[in-house]
């Protein structure tokens, strides 16, 4: 082997090292059936995730992952590899590479590690149906958001239904005769202290 090919082989090493070692996690999948449309679709929409997708040969990830925390996925690197690696949100490259799977009815898991854990195919699977963060904290606010605007709906009821003060003292005042007004104003002057 030319020393050429052998520094090609190095940088495409350092290369998948550099990308994993910014990593929170690492899906490698079995991507054989897909057409060329189908893989472009893929990768468009494991970019909007941020999700880096790429196709390297088997032995140059196994030599990448070699004493590193993506070790224990050396075993699967067999057959047609892809790996998927998220730089953020660790459940990404699960949850958007299972709804392709849907999709297209093709490709399968081969395993992860996600936050430094090892997944095989069935946990990489139950990983894909967590929701995003995103999603959960809207799930969240939601939950929340609930019961205070039913509050703040019951509140409105109340005050709109209490009547106004000035609304409500002034028919009674009117409903009273002129005769039980002075009534009620005699005694105040009866009770004027007399004058020594």
């Amino acid at each position: 082997m030319s020393v050429e090919n052998l520094k090609l082989k190095q940088a495409i090493i350092d290369e998948i090292k550099d990308k994993l070692n910014k990593a929170e996690s690492a899906v490698v999948i079995d991507y054989l059936g897909t057409t060329v449309e189908q893989a472009n679709a893929m990768r468009r929409k494991l970019r909007e995730a941020n999700v880096d997708y790429t196709v390297y040969k088997n032995t140059m990830m196994a030599r990448a992952i070699a004493g590193t925390q993506y070790e224990s996925l050396k075993d699967v690197l067999e057959g047609p590899s892809a790996i998927a690696i998220s730089y953020d949100d660790a459940i990404a490259p699960a949850r958007v590479l299972a709804g392709v799977m849907k999709e297209y009815n093709k490709m399968a898991f081969k395993a992860g590690v996600v936050e430094g854990i090892f997944y095989d195919a069935e946990g990489v699977k139950e990983l894909s149906a967590i929701p995003s963060r995103d999603e959960l904290i809207a799930k969240f606010m939601g939950s929340i958001q609930s019961p205070v605007g039913k509050f703040v709906r019951t509140l409105q009821a109340v005050a709109d239904a209490k009547p106004q003060t000035g609304d409500a003292i002034a028919p009674a005042a009117a409903q009273e005769s002129p005769e039980a007004v002075q009534e009620t104003e005699a005694p105040a002057e009866a009770e004027a202290p007399a004058a020594e």
